[in-house]
């Protein structure tokens, strides 16, 4: 018999910031109830990778009475851009969709963003039901209301803060995801057991193989706590004002190596190289010791995840990582760790620091 969905609760300032995110199996239908008696039409926007389930979400919403469309984008980053957000406010325009109507996303992480984008810009803010399918989305992009779309300048430059009404994360999905995707999306789980809950190291070392079964309790219970993290790190913090910086935790040098890589590497391998980085780092600087920073290397490839990246590209990276939305004025922050569960920002003086951390992960 499955078990019942588990609803964390991520609380806002106003009941409009505040949305429940649900776990579980056969969660979809959920979702009359979640958008409400209000809710006459509704946009479903899905990759093209998944047409099927886009069809079977509008199918049950138009079963339920409601008006129901889909809007298909290119799969993963390529979906994430302005002409993709300006075919989608097409699809709402032709017909004529108010602000009582909804987005609903059902997709990876980049569906998220995108969607979530086109909700909080279309008639300045419409209510958005996120349905990740990967584990990537399900612990990361989905929870926390960040929305942004990618330019040639870099990842997620433009954006806006946007929570969602309600977060389905249906684990049903994980049983057809290649294991590529499983154990990339790994890399946002480990993040937040070494910024916020140890326990999830622990659960990964003591069998890394279970860790990556989607039929597996560990998995559930590894996604339970990485959202309940994220979701009171949210709570405290939406805009990214202060405690919310910890969630980007290895993910300055990983955006850089995606705008590197033109987008083509996956995101969690990216953030898999930024954590060890951000590892050497503190170690560098005295912050961060030899114990927690060689525990980054020994769990990430526990899991198959990669830990080092190419010397010859370092001016790109540093290039790539000034412009990131984290630095201030001319000076990179990086996120590093006085101790598992004990992150701080660090206000990098001199490039030179970065080189040299470089070099314990260039190959």
């Amino acid at each position: 018999m499955p078990l019942a969905p588990t609803t964390l609760q991520v609380t806002g300032a106003t009941p409009a910031e505040s949305y429940p995110v649900l776990v579980g199996t056969g969660l979809l239908g959920q979702l009359p109830e979640l958008l409400g008696p209000a809710v006459k039409k509704v946009l479903v926007i899905h990759p093209r990778a998944l047409r099927a389930t886009g069809d079977v979400v509008r199918d049950d919403l138009a079963t339920a009475g409601l008006e129901a469309l889909t809007a298909e984008i290119p799969d993963a980053e390529e979906g994430k851009h302005i002409q993709v957000a300006s075919f989608c406010w097409e699809v709402l325009g032709k017909n004529d969709f108010t602000r009582s109507d909804a987005i609903i996303s059902v997709g990876g992480g980049a569906v998220t963003d995108v969607a979530g984008f086109v909700a909080a810009t279309w008639l300045r803010g419409v209510k958005v039901i996120h349905i990740p399918t990967s584990l990537l989305a399900m612990v990361d992009a989905a929870v926390g209301g960040k929305t942004g779309i990618n330019t040639a300048e870099g990842k997620n430059l433009v954006g806006a803060f946007h929570p969602p009404a309600a977060v389905l994360a249906d684990l049903d999905a994980l049983a057809t995801l290649p294991k590529n995707e499983l154990v990339t999306g790994m890399a946002e789980v480990v993040k937040t057991g070494f910024i916020a809950d140890e326990r999830i190291l622990e659960l990964i070392e003591e069998d890394p193989e279970d860790a990556i079964d989607p039929s597996s309790p560990r998995l559930r219970e590894l996604i339970e706590r990485t959202i309940a993290v994220k979701a009171d790190v949210v709570s405290r913090d939406l805009k990214e004002s202060g405690d919310r910086e910890f969630l980007n935790y290895g993910h300055t040098l990983a955006h850089a190596i995606e705008l590197a890589e033109r987008y083509q590497m996956r995101h969690g391998a990216a953030v898999s190289i930024g954590l060890c980085f951000a590892a050497e780092l503190g170690r560098s600087v005295g912050y961060t010791s030899d114990a927690v920073a060689d525990r980054h290397q020994d769990i990430l490839r526990s899991l198959g995840l990669p830990t080092s990246y190419r010397n010859d590209r370092w001016a790109a990276l540093l290039d790539g990582m000034k412009r990131d939305k984290k630095a201030r004025g001319s000076q990179l922050r990086f996120v590093v760790l006085e101790d598992i569960g004990r992150p701080r920002i660090y206000e990098v003086p001199d490039n030179s620091l970065l080189f040299a951390a470089y070099q314990e992960i260039g190959e």
